[in-house]
């Protein structure tokens, strides 16, 4: 009898030990989940804006001299643009891509991991999302899959098709190393990889 009741003691005591146990790590993630859903609320404004500004002034100048004004934006424009948001975003604001038009995008060993998994997502026909990852105590790092649209097609697209050859001329003489062609409407065209500080707390 008293070996009966000793066991019985023990299962409940251990029945206790893994509630509290459980209990204690939902508690530990539930603030890490509401970090995730204000850093990715972040990091897509961050995006969203960037995107906006960039977008905004790259139709202006298809909209002035067309494919090739739109290019010459680009490679003298949009970098500094970036840097004056990254700056008012407090932030390090990248597109990278598996085929790069620019070298200075290409991507970090890491970026790279991040490329390839949304790559086989698009291929499984899986939704991308953004996502975040948290470097350090510090430091968060932002995601968000870029997909090819219509506008885009005039200078990713396929040559003699969408992308005219006289205008991918003019493209390549600017970056002759250029892989940034053959995309179809919906194409995964990169990501945003935007790194920022975790807010301070207390």
């Amino acid at each position: 009898m008293k070996i009966k009741l000793t066991f019985l003691l023990f299962i409940l005591l251990f029945l206790a030990v893994v509630s509290c146990e459980t209990k204690e790590q939902k508690q530990e993630e539930s603030p890490m989940s509401a970090d995730n859903s204000v850093y990715l609320e972040k990091g897509q404004h961050i995006a969203s804006s960037t995107f906006a500004s960039l977008s905004g002034k790259l139709q202006a100048a298809m909209k002035e001299g067309g494919v090739i004004n739109a290019v010459d934006y680009c490679n003298f424009a949009a970098f500094p643009l970036v840097d004056s948001l990254a700056k008012a975003h407090q932030a390090d604001i990248r597109r990278t891509s598996l085929k790069v038009r620019n070298p200075e995008n290409a991507p970090t060993s890491a970026e790279r991991s991040i490329l390839e998994k949304y790559t086989q997502s698009a291929q499984a026909g899986e939704a991308l999302k953004p996502m975040v990852q948290q470097v350090d105590g510090q430091t968060v790092v932002f995601y968000a899959p870029i997909q090819i649209n219509a506008f885009c097609l005039q200078c990713h697209g396929k040559l003699g098709d969408t992308l005219k050859e006289e205008d991918y001329d003019a493209i390549h003489k600017l970056y002759p190393d250029d892989q940034a062609v053959g995309y179809a409407e919906g194409d995964l065209r990169g990501i945003w990889s935007i790194r920022f500080k975790k807010d301070k707390k207390g």
